[in-house]
């Protein structure tokens, strides 16, 4: 022992900054989805990471779990090449190293690219801490921008900074939506994290959905379906490191995270795994507590100027809009957009519900007209709705209620306005852009 403290007290006197001496310790024992490993407990901390054995069976992990005198290890990998005594060495925090030179790459929930185009270029500054902004220190959210959706730019507008979710269930048009959204002209750099998709679906969004156009300005980071519940969990926070490291660089950026749903269930198999119980329809209490500290990482910046504007997508499980973790995220986020699955079926994309969506930072875009003609229309397309089945059993007459004979003639011709395909030009101005499409419907 005197020899390795003088071995270390020399490495310190040369002026060596890196650690002299790996530390490590012997996996105790194997859970399908955890590890027990034994002598790094004292100088481990929560997220910490660890590779596991040597060879072409070694592995990497996440420390989840803590106890006097072992560590629980969420593995990255399958953990059934894995035995007991292996070797685990402690490797300390994991971060992402971002540079200009990603944008255009497709990264895993660590970093690495896996795209097949070589390796990537670290940032030249290292890996900065993450900043935690006061909230008396953060820029305000005001400034408008056009996404390009008329539905969206007419009743729920959004803003710099803001954050922002798309609710709806499976096979319903988020993921096309998201791709319209990244269009936008308003963002410097775009980041995308694909959490839990078919592996099929990633090529299919980055290439077709997405386009070559995008990716230019754009950095992917994925974790699929197949990937362990460690590594879908990690990939929204790599995705929000890789933006935050674009905003201290003062560009804006427009964050998209499909699905938050995934990512929450990714939360939940590793806090289960740990012995966590559950306390709301199988979701463990830490699910509740990480979902506001990701998305509030979101938002504009400090005096340093640029910010993050988030949109996630929240799979609603069943068409259930009431669930735990929907009904968390909206108390969380900056408005959301709901869409329909009935919408869908009758053909009308984007299939969004006007009457469920709402933006809370709508009246920093609309001007005091433009207010009050988003209010009529709600009030017709609401009218309209309500006396959908009275009128398929031949219950209206014209004539008899002015203002559901104005709804029956008006919002059939705002719906088929607002319809609109993913390579539909964007325009300038949505309101005139409908106006001029129901007065089209009109003449015909």
């Amino acid at each position: 022992m005197n020899a390795l403290v003088r071995l270390r007290r020399a490495v310190e006197a040369s002026g060596i900054e890196s650690e002299p001496l790996e530390r490590g310790g012997v996996v105790s024992g194997i859970n399908p989805n955890v590890v027990v490993a034994e002598g790094i407990a004292g100088y481990s901390a929560l997220g910490d990471f660890v590779s596991i054995g040597v060879g072409p069976r070694a592995a990497r992990g996440e420390i989840v779990q803590i106890d006097p005198d072992r560590v629980v290890i969420a593995p990255c990998g399958n953990a059934r090449s894995l035995s007991v005594n292996d070797v685990v060495m402690h490797k300390g925090p994991m971060h992402v190293h971002p540079d200009e030179g990603w944008l255009g790459r497709v990264v895993n929930a660590l970093g690495e690219p896996v795209d097949g185009k070589g390796p990537l270029i670290p940032s030249g500054t290292g890996h900065v801490a993450r900043k935690r902004h006061s909230p008396m220190m953060r820029g305000r959210v005001g400034e408008h921008f056009r996404t390009g959706v008329r539905v969206i730019d007419i009743f729920t507008p959004l803003c710099i900074g803001q954050r922002f979710g798309v609710f709806a269930g499976s096979g319903v048009g988020k993921s096309t939506l998201l791709a319209m959204l990244a269009h936008a002209d308003a963002f410097d750099a775009v980041v995308v994290s694909l959490v839990g998709e078919r592996g099929r679906e990633v090529r299919e969004f980055l290439e077709d959905t997405l386009g070559e156009d995008g990716m230019k300005k754009a950095v992917a980071v994925v974790a699929t379906s197949d990937e362990s519940a460690i590594l879908r969990r990690r990939a929204p926070s790599s995705a929000m490191e890789v933006a935050e490291w674009f905003r201290d660089q003062g560009k804006r950026v427009l964050l998209l995270i499909d699905s938050v749903t995934r990512f929450a269930h990714a939360l939940r198999e590793v806090a289960i795994s740990v012995g966590e119980p559950p306390v709301s329809r199988g979701y463990p209490a830490s699910v509740f507590t990480d979902l506001p500290q990701l998305l509030e990482r979101a938002g504009p910046g400090g005096s340093e100027g640029g910010s993050i504007t988030a949109v996630v997508t929240v799979l609603v499980d069943g068409d259930d809009h009431n669930d735990p973790v929907s009904d968390t995220l909206r108390g969380i986020l900056d408005g959301h957009l709901v869409l329909q699955r009935a919408i869908a079926n009758r053909g009308r994309f984007p299939a969004v519900d006007p009457l469920s969506s709402v933006s809370r930072l709508a009246d920093k875009a609309w001007s005091e007209q433009q207010r009050a003609l988003v209010s009529q229309l709600r009030s017709m397309i609401a009218l309209f709705e309500e006396t959908r089945d009275l009128r398929m059993m031949s219950g209206w007459q014209q004539g008899a209620n002015p203002e559901l004979d104005q709804a029956v003639l008006a919002v059939p011709r705002l719906y088929e306005a607002l319809k609109q395909r993913d390579a539909d030009p964007a325009g300038s101005d949505p309101f005139a852009a409908v106006a001029e499409r129901m007065k089209q419907d009109e003449k015909k």
